[in-house]
């Protein structure tokens, strides 16, 4: 067992970490199950699982379940009436050599704008203090390098989440001419869109004054931002998603309930080279038994725009094509917060402005916890993703799995 020294301590991920390969002879899938009234289900055997890739029916190879007792939320003592006697407070339980949960709290703050970022702040100083356990360790840590070392001091829990600051690493500047972010580089780069670049093309034209009989220019300028945008988004996603990769690794090393809360507005990560690195996220995941939650700092969405960045009186109609469509298509960025989600047996909450007792529910874990072994023998090593379907034979169930996985790369000669 780890001593309580190397406990203690949980670093931030590391942007320069080296790449990782994993090589498994098989994939595991894990489930969450709930019945109609949306109550864990924890009775399930192997024979009650169906599992489909790219439709057709795969063999389970291997089956468990893990049982993690549900925690209560800690709430201050009641006061006593005055006319009772009350006797002096007894003292708390001994703590384990291993604690009962790891709660990491990971907010990304080099994609969350300042409004959201203090607003989820404020949230999470609430629910440490008023949600944690005495028996949770826990850690709060950001992207950029913020960390309160893993603790049960929820004062320097606290001090950490006020110290986090929206960083400009890759944000996206909004001052280009064009105006393209690395959504609408990859629609135009990447996919041959061409909605999307005849829409950038339109403001490059009257961005830079153009005249009709210049629109080799303009078409000059669309495609340079665009291939900038793409190659800072694409930094991006494999900088964010190696700090997750790295964080998942050394949350498996340590024992007990490990939980890991990701705070983000969310990413694009729709690249094969994208996917690739989340399948490998959710294949150590799995391994290391830590369940990953998301929270979505945007909260609800009412259909207009982000009023950090926009004037109030903004509309759509007013807004420039790109602006708007990035808008209309904020599902693409917070995709990936659902696929780790679902792929860990974690839960994703969005969409809503009750961000303490979001974070409150994510903390928590799932209660029972499927894992299903799906041989990876007769699979083709092309790199290319399969999609997957868990069934379940239990009437009114809602099933939570894993969405799909990619397949090895062929071997180099």
């Amino acid at each position: 067992m780890r001593s309580s020294a190397q406990q203690s301590k949980l670093a931030p991920p590391s942007s320069q970490s080296p790449a990782i390969k994993v090589h498994v002879e098989a994939i595991l899938v894990p489930v969450v199950v709930r019945d109609s009234k949306g109550h864990a289900v924890g009775d399930l055997r192997k024979e009650d699982f169906q599992v489909f890739d790219r439709g057709k029916p795969r063999q389970i190879s291997g089956f468990s379940v893990e049982t993690h007792e549900s925690q209560p939320m800690a709430t201050p003592p009641a006061s006593a009436p005055p006319s009772v006697a009350t006797s002096p407070p007894a003292p708390p339980p001994p703590r384990s050599a291993a604690p009962q949960r790891i709660v990491v709290l990971l907010f990304d703050d080099l994609h969350t704008s300042a409004a959201d970022l203090g607003q989820v702040q404020r949230a999470a100083e609430r629910m440490v203090s008023n949600s944690l356990l005495d028996t949770d360790l826990a850690v709060v840590l950001s992207f950029s390098g913020v960390s309160s070392g893993l603790t049960h001091d929820k004062a320097k829990l606290r001090d950490a989440i006020t110290k986090l600051r929206v960083r400009e690493l890759y944000r996206h500047a909004m001052q280009g001419c064009p105006d393209i972010d690395y959504y609408t580089g990859d629609l135009i780069i990447n996919r041959n869109d061409q909605d999307a670049f005849e829409t950038s093309m339109q403001e490059a034209m009257s961005c830079a004054h153009l005249l009709p009989n210049q629109r080799p220019m303009a078409e000059g300028m669309v495609r340079s931002a665009a291939s900038q945008a793409l190659s800072m988004g694409d930094q991006d996603m494999r900088v964010t998603l190696s700090m997750l990769r790295d964080l998942v690794i050394k949350m498996g090393r340590l024992p007990g309930q490990k939980v890991l809360v990701l705070i983000s507005p969310g990413f694009l990560t729709v690249t094969p080279e994208a996917m690739q690195m989340k399948s490998e996220i959710l294949d150590l995941a799995a391994r290391a038994n830590v369940t990953v939650s998301a929270l979505d700092t945007r909260g609800l969405y009412v259909g207009g725009t982000d009023i950090s960045r926009q004037p109030s009186t903004t509309t759509y109609a007013q807004m420039s094509g790109n602006e708007a469509r990035r808008q209309l298509d904020r599902g693409e960025y917070s995709d990936v917060l659902a696929e780790l989600a679902d792929g860990t047996g974690g839960t994703f909450i969005h969409n809503s402005n009750d961000l303490e007792g979001g974070l409150r529910r994510l903390t928590a874990g799932p209660e029972y916890l499927y894992l299903l072994e799906i041989p990876m023998t007769d699979v083709k090593a092309d790199g290319t993703y399969h999609s997957l379907k868990v069934k379940v034979d239990r009437r009114g169930a809602e099933v939570q799995a894993r969405q799909g996985y990619m397949a090895p790369l062929p071997a180099r000669n």
